[in-house]
């Protein structure tokens, strides 16, 4: 545990992270995660965030070493999208019980695991995450696949974040370690060119990335290694002859990038592909990183012309729904990247942002907030259930993008809905990923459904209903009689 310790501090000390630079050394040994509060939901462990970064790579084994109910807990969780390989989404465990345990025989059933891996599906590489219940019992995960990788010659990659050390946010970054210290660089491509780049933090919700390689795929660019959406192992591991990077969210994997930069001299920017303005944006800066890095300026001219096509026909689209949602109110309860790129995209065809939540957003994150909004009461930390339900209960708000833990809070205030975090079933990204986010806000506004639900219902206009029934005389009746039942007085129903 003490290797594992040092790699904690280490990834807490991220000098490129300007946050985190200007904390005091003991502020900084904290890292970025908070104390969780009793009876909420803890919102994941350092297993799970590494378990979200490693499990889009789809053509190797993912192998947990730990009771089953770890397995059961992280298996599928994010909605990412594979082009090919499904080997992924096979569930492999060690499946660990209290004998395996107690008589020590848990590292041999591990090898054992790695073997039948290996014989039954034949991967090019075996990742093996350790676990709470596995680091508390001292297995030595890293000898373990030492030494499988030299019985069966293929690459066992430990993958030490067991749950215990600390948040999500911290497995996230100690998945970029393990990438560093055992993938990346591990294979020496023979097609390294001029117009390589990484894109790191894209996870291909949804085959959101297809929509934008399809982009790059036109101005000659080729995608070396998108880590972790739809990768497979080979490109990973050669990811360091890319020329340039893109840091899609940097609150997961800022310290993979940094480290790229400074060991193979791979520079990178943060940006986005969410919204007309911004994807153009992203695809300028990819074509002027790679012009500094020795590619034919000639780039520069074919993607303006790109971009101006791709842009008229979005806008084009886009046109036929801006009378329906100009001057609609959308509350945007999320985070990361997401806090300022969908705000700039919903603002670019007049929708109102009348909030965004900015907690698990960077400073950079909320620079730019501050820079589109031009009023930081928009901007909240977070906001307690409660409070979320009084706006938009008292109808602040015309409809809520947020993920799938906050969707009851909305549907309880009869407001709609829609999800744009790692459940979502559409992909948001690039000029036809905007199209289709602001369709699906169409769809969901003006759903018939609102109307239906916000009306009373029948039993809070007794009386109305009865007349419209019976006639006056014999809802007069019907009425007496229920009060005379239920002992009320006149005074207890009022009209609808």
């Amino acid at each position: 545990m003490s290797s594992l310790s040092a790699k904690i501090q280490d990834v807490f000390n991220e000098p490129a992270c300007e946050k985190n630079h200007g904390k005091d050394a003991k502020a900084r040994k904290k890292g970025c995660s908070k104390p969780l509060t009793p009876g909420a939901a803890a919102g994941g462990c350092a297993f799970d965030g590494a378990k979200i970064v490693l499990q889009p790579i789809t053509d190797i084994a993912h192998l947990i070493h730990a009771p089953l109910a770890c397995e059961g807990n992280s298996w599928d969780n994010r909605g990412a999208a594979s082009s090919g390989p499904t080997l992924w989404r096979t569930s492999f465990t060690t499946d660990l019980g209290e004998l395996d345990m107690v008589m020590g025989q848990s590292e041999r059933k591990l090898f054992k695991a790695i073997r039948e891996i290996k014989e039954a599906y034949a991967p090019p590489a075996i990742f093996v995450y350790s676990t709470c219940v596995t680091a508390l019992i001292g297995d030595d995960i890293e000898a373990v696949c030492k030494r499988a990788a030299e019985k069966f010659g293929l690459p066992v990659v430990p993958i030490n974040a067991p749950g215990f050390v600390g948040s999500k946010n911290l497995g996230n970054k100690l998945a970029g370690e393990a990438l560093l210290d055992h993938v990346i660089g591990t294979v020496e491509p023979d097609d390294a060119g001029p117009y390589d780049i990484n894109i790191l933090g894209e996870f291909n919700l949804s085959g959101e990335f297809w929509l934008v390689k399809s982009l790059l795929d036109k101005l000659g660019i080729r995608v070396r290694a998108c880590i972790p959406g739809d990768a497979r192992y080979l490109d990973v591991a050669s990811a360091h002859r890319a020329r340039a990077a893109m840091m899609v969210c940097s609150t997961a994997l800022i310290n993979l990038a940094r480290k790229m930069e400074e060991r193979w001299d791979i520079p990178f920017f943060e940006g986005s592909f969410y919204g007309i303005t911004d994807t153009s944006e992203a695809l300028r800066q990819i074509s002027d990183l790679l012009v500094r890095k020795g590619a034919n300026p000639e780039i520069l001219d074919r993607t303006e012309a790109l971009i101006a096509e791709e842009e008229a026909i979005a806008w084009k689209k886009l046109e036929a729904y801006r009378p329906r949602l100009e001057g609609k109110r959308v509350l945007l309860n999320t985070g990361g990247v997401k806090s300022w790129s969908v705000v700039h995209a919903l603002m670019e065809i007049g929708i109102e942002i009348v909030g965004t939540s900015v907690k698990k957003s960077t400073v950079e994150d909320k620079e730019r907030i501050k820079q589109i909004l031009k009023d930081e009461n928009h901007m909240f930390e977070s906001m307690a259930p409660r409070e979320l339900y009084a706006m938009l209960s008292e109808h602040k708000a015309d409809i809520m993008l947020s993920g799938g833990r906050t969707q009851f809070i909305a549907l309880k205030a009869k407001i709609p809905w829609l999800d744009i975090n790692q459940e979502r079933h559409h992909p948001y990204a690039g000029y036809d990923g905007m199209v289709e986010l602001v369709r699906q806000i169409d769809l969901a506004i003006h759903n018939p459904i609102w109307c239906q639900v916000r009306e009373p219902a029948p039993w809070d206009c007794l009386p109305a209903v009865e007349e419209e029934m019976l006639g006056e005389e014999g809802a007069r009746a019907t009425i007496d009689a229920f009060k005379k039942f239920a002992g009320t007085t006149a005074g207890d129903f009022g009209e609808c």
